[in-house]
This record gives C-alpha cells, sequence and structure tokens, in this order.
C-alpha cells in the first residue's frame, strides 16, 4: 500500500507540473505576460501555487524546452517568446503569376529533387524527422510479426488487408468519434493510393472535383492525372474552408466528388471546427456529393484531445476517411488505408485490379506495433516533440523575418505558413536559399495556376538545433535583402 501511495504522489506531481506549465504557457502566448517580463522565482511560484519546489522547476523546465521562457544567470526566468504576426484575415490570391517562367510542373519537381539530398537543411518536407521515429521498436514488431505468422508473412493477404491491423485501426476511430468495424476497412500502400481508389470508385474523366485553396500539390496532380477537372474552394488559416463558396460552387457546377483535408489542413495547417465538419457533411450529403477525407495528419493534435473526423458525422455513407502511418511512424513502410462507406465494394474491386493485396510484412509489423501499446506512447512523445517544434520555430521567424511577416498558427500537423512582402516572388527565394543549402516550399506549388507568389511553407519536422536556428537566421536576411 505504502508502494502505491508513492507512486501515485510521483504521478500527481508529474500531472501537476505539466498542468502548471500549461496555464503559464496560455497566459505568454496571449500576452498576458509580456516579453522581457519577469517570472516568480521558483520557490515564490512554489509557494504562490501551494506546489513543490521540483514541481515548480520541472514546469519550468517546461517552458524553456519549448522556447517560452529563458533562465538568466544570478536573475531568474523570463518571458522569451515574441508572438509571431499571425494572420487576422483570410488571404485568397485570385489571380496567377502572369510573368512565370518556369512551369507549375518544373517548380514540383525541382523541390521534390532536393527532399532526398543529405546535404541541404529540408525546411520543405512535411514529414517527421527519423531521430522522432522508433526505430529499433519498430524493427522488434517486424521480427515478432514474422515469427508469430504461420508462414512468415510471405503469402498474399486478404484483399482487405491484415486482420490485425484493421482491428487497431478500428479501435483508434474510437478517439476520432468513430464507431467502425475491422471488416469497414480496406488496407493500401500508403494514403495517395488511398485517394486514388476513392477518386476512381466515384467519378470518371472529365467530372469535376472540388479541392481546397492552397492544398498540397501531390493532390491536384493526382485528380489531373485521372482526367478529372478541378473546382479550387478558398480557404481561411484559422477557419477553414468556406462552406459559402462551396455551396455557391454545388449550385453553379456538377461537383462530382470533394477531396478536402479538414483537420492541419498542408500548408494552411488549420483544423475546422467540429460544428464546420458536420456542417460540410450535411450540405455535402444533401447534394448526394461523396467527400473524401483525407486525415492523414489527424494524430498530430497538440491539444488535449483528439479532434472529430467528418466521417464522425457521416450517416449516408459517403464520407471515405483515408489514412496512413507515413506521417506518424514509419513513411517507408507504405502502410495505409481508406474507410470508404457505400463505396467498399468499388475499392475492393479497385484494389483487386490494381494491385491484388497489400505487401504483408510490414502490415504485420504495424499491426503488432499497434497491439503492443508502442503507438500510443510513440505518438504521445511525436505530439509534445512537435508542438515544441513548432512554437520554437515560430519564435524564430518572429525574431529573424522582417516585421511585416503573418505566421500561421496551426494547432496540430507539420507546417508553416508564412505571408511575405507582396514584391517577393517566392520561388526565387526559394532558388537563393537553395544556394545556402536550404531547402523551403514556395507558395505557387500549392494552386494549380501559381498563386501565392508571396508566400512560403516551412516544416517544422526537424527538432529545434543550431542548424535550423541558423537557417531560419539566413533566411530571414534573405528575405530582408530580397
Amino acid at each position: 500500500m505504502i508502494e502505491s501511495s508513492t507512486q501515485n504522489t510521483a504521478y500527481d506531481e508529474d500531472f501537476l507540473y505539466v498542468q502548471i506549465a500549461d496555464r503559464l504557457g496560455s497566459q505568454i502566448r496571449q500576452m498576458v505576460l509580456k516579453t522581457g517580463e519577469k517570472l516568480p522565482s521558483v520557490r515564490a511560484l512554489s509557494q504562490e501555487q501551494g506546489i513543490s519546489l521540483s514541481t515548480a522547476y520541472k514546469a519550468y523546465v517546461q517552458l524553456e524546452i519549448k522556447g517560452l521562457i529563458e533562465a538568466r544567470p544570478k536573475s531568474g526566468y523570463y518571458v522569451r517568446y515574441t508572438p509571431a504576426r499571425s494572420f487576422d484575415e483570410p488571404k485568397r490570391e485570385k489571380q496567377a503569376n502572369e510573368s512565370k517562367k518556369v512551369s507549375l510542373d518544373e517548380m514540383i519537381a525541382m523541390v521534390y529533387r532536393n527532399f532526398s539530398t543529405d546535404s541541404i537543411v529540408k525546411l520543405s518536407v512535411a514529414s517527421p524527422a527519423l531521430s522522432l521515429l522508433p526505430q529499433a521498436k519498430l524493427n522488434k514488431s517486424m521480427i515478432e510479426a514474422i515469427r508469430l505468422s504461420s508462414n512468415s508473412c510471405i503469402s498474399y493477404e486478404g484483399v482487405q488487408g491484415n486482420e490485425n491491423l484493421k482491428k487497431h485501426i478500428a479501435r483508434q476511430a474510437f478517439s476520432w468519434g468513430g464507431n467502425i468495424l475491422p471488416d469497414d476497412i480496406v488496407t493500401t500502400q500508403g494514403c495517395m493510393e488511398a485517394l486514388v481508389f476513392c477518386l476512381r470508385a466515384v467519378t470518371k474523366p472529365g467530372d469535376v472535383v472540388a479541392i481546397e485553396s492552397p492544398t498540397y500539390f501531390g493532390i491536384f496532380n493526382t485528380v489531373q492525372s485521372l482526367g478529372l477537372k478541378i473546382t479550387e474552394i478558398p480557404t481561411d488559416p484559422t477557419d477553414g474552408l468556406d462552406l459559402d463558396y462551396l455551396a455557391s460552387a454545388i449550385s453553379k457546377q456538377q461537383i462530382k466528388a470533394c477531396l478536402f483535408v479538414p483537420t492541419f489542413s498542408n500548408p494552411l495547417g488549420y483544423c475546422m471546427t467540429n460544428e464546420k465538419k458536420k456542417k460540410l457533411v450535411e450540405l455535402l450529403a444533401k447534394n448526394e456529393i461523396p467527400l473524401i477525407e483525407d486525415d492523414i495528419y489527424g494524430e498530430m493534435y497538440f491539444g488535449k484531445t483528439r479532434p472529430r473526423t467528418c466521417k464522425s458525422y457521416d450517416k449516408q455513407g459517403l464520407v471515405m476517411l483515408c489514412s496512413s502511418v507515413s506521417k506518424t511512424l514509419a513513411p517507408g513502410y507504405r502502410v495505409g488505408w481508406c474507410i470508404p462507406g457505400k463505396f467498399k465494394a468499388q475499392i475492393i474491386n479497385l484494389k483487386l485490379m490494381h494491385s491484388l493485396s497489400s505487401a504483408s510484412p510490414t502490415q504485420a509489423a504495424i499491426g503488432h506495433f499497434f497491439e503492443t501499446g508502442r503507438y500510443d506512447l510513440h505518438m504521445r512523445n511525436l505530439r509534445k516533440a512537435l508542438h515544441t517544434q513548432c512554437l520554437r520555430y515560430t519564435q524564430a521567424i518572429a525574431e529573424y523575418f522582417p516585421a511585416e511577416v503573418k505566421v500561421s498558427r496551426p494547432p496540430g500537423g507539420y507546417v508553416l505558413w508564412v505571408e511575405l512582402n507582396k514584391k517577393i516572388d517566392a520561388f526565387e527565394l526559394y532558388k537563393q536559399a537553395l544556394t545556402y543549402k536550404i531547402s523551403i516550399s514556395p507558395g505557387q506549388i500549392f494552386s494549380t495556376d501559381s498563386r501565392f507568389t508571396n508566400f512560403i511553407r516551412i516544416s517544422f519536422g526537424i527538432p529545434y538545433n543550431d542548424e535550423i536556428d541558423k537557417s531560419l537566421q539566413t533566411l530571414g536576411h534573405l528575405i530582408s535583402n530580397f
């Protein structure tokens, strides 16, 4: 009993320091506590909050790690955080860049080429650094999954995928409001294959598909490669999709499907509210339009709970949710899935024609990783790391970039959307930065007609270090001198 009581006390103290740090952090971000302001001493905080000195110290260390405060020798703790300028209202670029000398395809190809170059600081890659991924534990799950398999994972999986993996995906769905059975799921080779299957299931060449603007270039490239036409729906960096614009577009043209990223959209990083997600589902259901929901970033939330999905509001089976572990756990494993609702038969038929089945070893390994509880532990650590990195990158942008620069405030995901002076050409900035071994994503590549010429996307997937700090400082100088 004494041991149990001791453990509970330790747990309570851990919980307390996180609570204290969260409250102070909120006050700093809301500028109740302002940059340069001195904080109470550790002893004073301890007495004020009725907590131990150790708990007070750990709360300050947590805030220091996140870059919100700094310790000054023989002086105490001070607020370090300088709020970057955020978007005050939607920024909707309506005119294409008429003077572009390089085609959109060439721009995208140039950015892609640098994704695998080791000598370049990749602020352009919206994925986790390998150091944030549990490589050793994944290896153990792979070995165990093969050992436990009756055929060492060398035979074909069923067309819908590994049963153990589907079972745990269904359990994970509970966190986003889903009531999903394993048989509702079809596994795929990554999220992009899931998106392709869903598009092909509900459209034919020549049909119109609605997507966000701006959006990840892989999405509109995929839609266009299937011979489909695109209508772009403007988005707000805070609130997400303009539902009124979407409703108007639906009334004016025959939209056959919508493909949106409602949770931590790339590149804006917004998360639509539950109310807007529900309204979106109801609007599309009323018009019998399928929604392909790309939820690949849904698990990377910075708040206390996982955001709900559009799929959780789906009553007619019209929402087709797609996701994978590529952004959370193992990009190279290519393990994805879709929950296609009423279109399951079409998806299964497409998978049979396209790939027959998914890779057995990687699916079994991810299923085992879920089963052991390693995934939940890993995600708790990854979310903390990403939240800290988001704050540190934002702080550096506030310090190093010109005062007129504005930056998004994503509540999750991997990316910051940065608005520069209108005179700056983001692609020219990209080329200049590349001469300093720094890769960014120019805004032009996030629209079908090279809009967003004075925007850039910066990923905070790499842990903040001296190299990142120097790179952001260099980028700030380039922007200032442009």
